[in-house]
């Protein structure tokens, strides 16, 4: 409301003066615009039993605030931002600066003989790519050398390309989530992996792409991990189902009884992190995953080992035991921006040829894509 005062007039001033000043000071006066920028509030937290529903609400009106300044157009220029393709050859640049300074040898001329074979092998198993892999990699180059009648070691690095291509396309498999509602996908794995901050990457990606989504704290015994999964959940404001404490199993089910009733596309289930050489734990999980079919036939309808990618070999011990342990039906593999040995897909795909649904090269949340082998195989090579 805009408050008008005015100076008493004289006695000798007459009515009609005193009105027209006063019409000409409101036409002058200037009335602030009131400010249409939503404001966010966090998802409050509810209680259904044991159960706490961490949910979005409705924001509130808007305060009455003044605009800010506009800012001059040569000061708010942003960078454009990087396609995947850039991002993915950014963060596998540790792996890519590593393998092909050691390929620099090779590919730098010669001739193609047993001497250059043996170099390339060592770097091969250098990278991580593992025995069984490397030898079925080498065993394709030399085919491509006889086959193109290839002569100078240049060329082999388009047939190392290709080859490296061609090992990871089987595992080349985009998560399909259609065909059930919700879908529910269980994620597993040893602490320190990323399952957690990869449940918050996997709620915005099938955000984007249209899904409602639903977040179980299903890792009911590390510290914080349900908190954790909670800001993940207000981040996106997407409800999360959890409890203070008990047992991982009940929460899940929960969650899916919600999702049901609710009729949500996507429901993410987190569980402890676990090592595999724990076997009363492993059982545990085991239990998990019966109690996900209870609550809804069929469920859950993908099984995902999520594994850091800079413990190298190790994480194809991970998956042998999970897959063992619980028929994994694909693999998250995170935190490939900081290693240098990236060629552990390859030895996975050869040894445990599990679809390989998402990488992580980064910690913003657009940062976990699905695996491409091709764009990948691009990457490690300058």
């Amino acid at each position: 409301m805009v408050f008008s005062f005015f100076k008493k007039k004289d006695n000798t001033a007459s009515k009609e003066e005193a009105k027209r000043e006063a019409a000409v000071q409101l036409d002058t006066t200037e009335v602030q615009p009131v400010s249409s920028d939503p404001v966010h509030v966090s998802p409050e937290s509810t209680s259904v039993g044991s159960t706490s529903i961490q949910a979005p609400v409705d924001t509130a009106m808007a305060p009455v605030v003044l605009p800010d300044p506009v800012p001059d157009a040569a000061t708010t220029s942003k960078p454009a931002k990087l396609s995947w393709t850039e991002r993915l050859r950014s963060g596998l640049s540790k792996t890519r600066d590593t393998f092909s300074k050691k390929l620099l040898g090779v590919f730098g001329g010669g001739k193609i003989d047993e001497n250059l074979y043996e170099e390339l092998e060592a770097i091969l198993l250098s990278s991580d790519m593992g025995l069984p892999a490397t030898t079925e990699l080498l065993n394709q180059i030399r085919n491509k050398v006889r086959l193109r009648d290839l002569k100078d070691g240049a060329q082999l690095k388009i047939a190392l390309q290709e080859s490296i291509a061609e090992l990871l396309l089987p595992i080349e498999k985009q998560l399909q989530t259609e065909g059930h509602k919700p879908f529910v996908i269980m994620l597993v794995g040893v602490n320190g992996a990323g399952k957690t901050t990869s449940i918050g990457k996997l709620a915005k990606y099938f955000q984007d792409q249209g899904k409602s989504v639903l977040l179980a704290a299903g890792d009911t015994f590390r510290a914080a991990a349900r908190e954790q999964l909670i800001e993940w959940g207000s981040r996106n404001n997407v409800t999360v189902i959890s409890q203070a404490g008990g047992d991982s199993a009940a929460v899940c089910f929960d969650a899916i009884q919600s999702a049901i009733a609710n009729k949500i596309d996507i429901v993410i289930a987190d569980t402890a992190g676990r090592l595999p050489t724990q076997l009363n734990l492993m059982e545990e999980i085991k239990k998990v995953k019966r109690v996900i079919g209870k609550a809804l036939d069929g469920a859950p309808h993908e099984v995902l080992l999520v594994l850091d990618s800079n413990i190298g070999q190790n994480a194809l011990n991970q998956v042998r035991a999970f897959d063992d342990a619980l028929s994994l039906s694909g693999l998250v593999l995170t935190k490939l921006d900081g290693t240098a040995k990236g060629g552990i897909i390859c030895a996975i795909a050869r040894e445990r040829p599990i679809p390989l649904r998402f990488i992580g090269v980064g910690e913003t949340i657009d940062d976990l894509r699905p695996f491409n082998a091709s764009d990948y195989a691009s990457a490690i090579f300058e």
